[in-house]
Parts: structure tokens; sequence; C-alpha cells
């Protein structure tokens, strides 16, 4: 048996990075925008407002980043906790596929954000398996993760069915242009370029009335009028909405507890990636590097809030669970989070009342989901066509039969200008190449040598080697490329390091 550490029943986040404190709320005061929650759906919508030259106010009931986002497990994904298969029949391909593009959309934001205000919060793009049931006996979902795999390359995401799945081993699905970050280090750094620019955040203020004549919010005894308000409160509060069509709402909301342990491991013994199994409830699992171990971040046994008599036992079945896959491993945290859940699946994103717009309902999807109801809150308010307005609007009735040409009506939305960067079929894809390193992918058949840097920018070069025609490999130790016919070397940017070759690789399109 291990020996085990002091056990903090803080989440993770909380003990490994600080968060900026901000003043409560002591004044009344006039803006464009007040935002009520400081979570990364509500520090998103100010980024984003303020970015555009709105002035904002956030203000939070505690602390920003402590609560529901300050609980997470911080996967960043596309993938749904409804399988895109399920999407499919329940809504239609079109449908489905903007589901998914939301999210790719979101973890992209995500990444820029981090590139322009060179955000060190441990971003990284990851691979991503989901899996049989660990103990499960793994030939028994094989088809279903085939046919899933092919389902979403024919709707263009980068998706391959694997018949080993590193580390817990039988068949899955990798998705490789998914990501993870410490969340509470990139929302600090959010939180501080929000308020360079102007804006402003008091924490310990909680929204205590709400008025639409004139739109205004009421917290610590004073008053903030505005042109727009923004729930970002994970469980949404009724703000303008009226008791009566907020309770209605409340009743398609069903909340489950979620369980989170934390420990040490051997470095490099667990693979970089995201992982999560198709049992019912799931487990997730992560890992946080560091420079002498790697942290491993297990999650699960999820239930309804408030139907467990004794949560203890949820932590021990989680230890036993990863004890089962990996023994070698301090325990040094264990918390619990909240997930919302729809009757449909999918989340509530838009507008309540008028001018006020909330989001909630992410299931186990709360990194994206809530930077994408960021990024809708900010195209709202901002008069901006949103391509997923209609897919998640809090009003919505199935989709089942509706004709939408999805892609046509919205592509001179930004996304789509960049889609193709990061979403197509797998060995397309440049997001596929990890930063600091180089592959060789084959769009349209054509051998093309790929190097990202670490800031994700790409130098795209012929992979065929200008002595004799040969394919190079990328060399990770020494950062080249190296031809395995010949010996010619080349740097990054093709130039050459050393013959037989003289001239460098092509420069392509």
């Amino acid at each position: 048996m291990a020996k085990e550490l002091h056990i903090d029943t803080l989440p993770y986040w909380s003990e490994s990075a600080s968060m900026p404190r901000f003043p409560k709320l002591d004044r009344d005061d006039q803006v464009d925008v007040v935002i009520v929650g400081g979570g990364i759906s509500g520090l998103t919508a100010a980024y984003l407002l303020t970015a555009a030259g709105k002035t904002v106010a956030l203000i939070e009931r505690e602390r920003c980043a402590a609560v529901d986002t300050g609980h997470t497990s911080a996967h960043v994904t596309m993938v749904t906790d409804r399988s895109l298969t399920d999407l499919v029949n329940s809504f239609g391909r079109d449908h489905a596929q903007a589901v998914w593009d939301a999210g790719l959309a979101s973890i992209e934001q995500i990444d820029a954000i981090v590139r322009d205000e060179r955000i060190d919060c441990d971003f990284a793009w990851v691979r991503s398996y989901q899996h049989a049931p660990i103990g499960a006996k793994p030939a028994d979902e094989r088809k279903t993760f085939e046919d899933e795999a092919n389902l979403a390359s024919e709707l263009g995401f980068d998706a391959e069915f694997v018949d080993e799945v590193p580390f817990v081993g039988g068949p899955g699905v990798m998705f490789p242009d998914q990501a993870r970050f410490h969340p509470r280090k990139y929302l600090a750094a959010v939180a501080r370029t929000i308020t360079d620019r102007g804006g402003m955040i008091f924490e310990r203020t909680a929204a205590d009335e709400f008025s639409d004549k004139p739109l205004s919010v009421k917290a610590n005894g004073h008053t903030i009028t505005c042109g727009y308000i923004v729930l970002a409160t994970h469980t949404p509060l009724v703000g303008n909405a009226g008791l009566v069509g907020a309770t209605l709402f409340q009743t398609k909301l069903a909340l489950y507890t979620s369980y989170v342990i934390a420990g040490r491991i051997a470095k490099n013994h667990i693979p970089d990636a995201l992982f999560w199994d198709t049992a019912d409830p799931y487990h997730y699992l992560r890992l946080e590097r560091h420079r002498d171990y790697d942290v491993v971040i297990f999650g699960g046994e999820d239930h309804k809030t408030g139907q467990a008599s004794d949560t203890n036992v949820c932590f021990e079945r989680l230890e036993r669970t990863l004890r089962s896959m990996n023994g070698d491993i301090e325990i040094t945290h264990r918390w619990s989070g909240q997930v919302i859940e729809t009757p449909d699946g999918l989340p509530y994103i838009g507008e309540t009342a008028e001018r006020q717009f909330a989001g909630t309902g992410f299931s186990g999807n709360g990194m994206t989901f809530g930077t994408l109801t960021g990024m809708m809150a900010a195209d709202r308010v901002l008069g901006r066509q949103n391509p997923w307005s209609h897919l998640f609007d809090p009003a919505r009735k199935k989709f089942i039969g509706a004709a939408w040409d999805y892609i046509r009506e919205n592509k001179d939305y930004p996304y789509y200008m960049i889609r193709d960067r990061f979403a197509g079929t797998e060995g397309r894809s440049e997001r596929t190449v990890p930063r600091g390193s180089g592959r060789v992918l084959k769009p349209n058949g054509q051998q093309v040598a790929v190097y990202r840097d670490e800031t994700g920018a790409t130098i795209v070069r012929s992979a065929i080697c200008t002595h004799m025609g040969c394919t190079v490999d990328w060399n990770e130790a020494e950062r080249t490329w190296d031809c395995p016919c010949h010996g010619s070397r080349f740097k990054p940017d093709g130039s050459v390091i050393a013959g037989p070759a003289e001239s460098p690789l092509k420069e392509i399109e």
C-alpha cells in the first residue's frame, strides 16, 4: 500500500493556484452590462465584452472561480455526454454536428485567449479516449465504438477507432483535438485582463434584486443600472424572467453531484490524455503535469443531488476503482461538484427575459459550454449573429424533422473561417500535431510536413526530401526533419541542416 498524504477536501485547483481578490460593491454605478457570476461563463463574457469596448460590472456572491467552476475536473472536450449517434437520431445530422462544433469552437476560444494573453495555465491540446467500462468485457462495445468513430468522421471531426486504448486497454474511440488546462490559473489571468481594460469585478456581492424599469441589479444595498444582464450562475437566477416562468424553467433541470479524487503518481506512468468510459454513471480521468510527478484526477459516481445517504462511500468506490487501475498512488484531494442535466441532453443558452441572457444544463461539459455561454452572451449583447442561438435556445422545441442548412446559413461566422485548421478527418488536421513538435500529415493524399511551435503557429512544407524523393520523418529529440533513406536533415522550417540534400523542403499551401 502506498504511503498516504493528508487528504484535502478542497479541490486540487484551489490548493495549487491563487485568484486575485476583488472588493465588495460599495457604490451605485451605471454600465453597459452587468454579469452575475464569476465562473468561466461570466469571466469569459466579461473578457470578450471589455475587448469590444463595453463597460462591464461583474458581481460574484463568493469568490471568483471558486464554486462550480472551482470544482470541475477541467476536461475540455467537444464530446458530449450523449453520444453522437444519439444526437443524430434525436435531432438530425446538422444539429448533431452543430453541437460538437460549438464545443470545438469553445476549445479554440480558450486556446486563443491563452495565446493572446500569454497565460501560463498548463493548457495543452491532447488526445482523448472513450472506452468500455472499467472491468467490463471489452469486445461487448467494439461495434458501438467503430460506428461512433465512423459517424464522427463523416460529420467532419477527427476520430479514430482503436483496438487498444492506452493505459485502460480494450477498444474505444480516440479524439485527437481535445484539451486540458488549469482553470484557476487561466481565470486568474482572464480576471486581471478584464480589470486592466477597465472592467469592474466585485466579490462577496450577491445579487439581491432585479428590475427592468430601469434595467438594474441591486447588491450590497447599491444599484448598478445597465443595458443588459448576463446570468452566469450555473443554476440560473430568476432575474427579470418572472416567478412562474422561472419556476417552470427550473423543473426542466436535474441536478447531480459528481465526485472527484486526485493524487500523485510516478511521472509518465499514465498518458497525458483525457479518458472516460461508457458506464452509467461514467468515470473520467485526466492528468496534471508536474516536474517530478504527475497528478491524476479521477471522477464519477454521479447521483441526483441529495439522494445519497453516505457520500463517503462514493469517494471510497472511486478510490478502489482508481487503485484497480494503478495501485501506486498517493491520494491528496477529494471533492464534489454539481452537474446539471436537461431533458434532451443539450444546454440552455440564450435569453430568459428581455435583455437578460443565461446559460445552464452543461452536463459533463462545463468548461466548453461555460465558455460557449460567454461567447454567445457577448454576441447577443453586441448584436452579432451566432450559429448556435436556435440550437440552445431555452425556449426551444424539439428539432426532429427541422430542415436546416447549418453550414450554409452560418458560413460567415468567424469560427467557420478557421474550422478546417483544427477539424477534419484524422491525418488532415494541424491540431493533431502537438505544440513544439512535427508530424507528416496526408491531406488529400499529399505528404505534408507540419511543424507547430509553442504558440500554436504552424509551418507547412512538403514532406518529400529534395535529394531523392523519400518521405522525411520528424525527429522529436533533435526537433528536425530527417530523411530515412540517405540521412539528409532539415530544420522545422525546411531549411537544410545536412546533406546530401542541397535544397530546402518545398513550400506548399
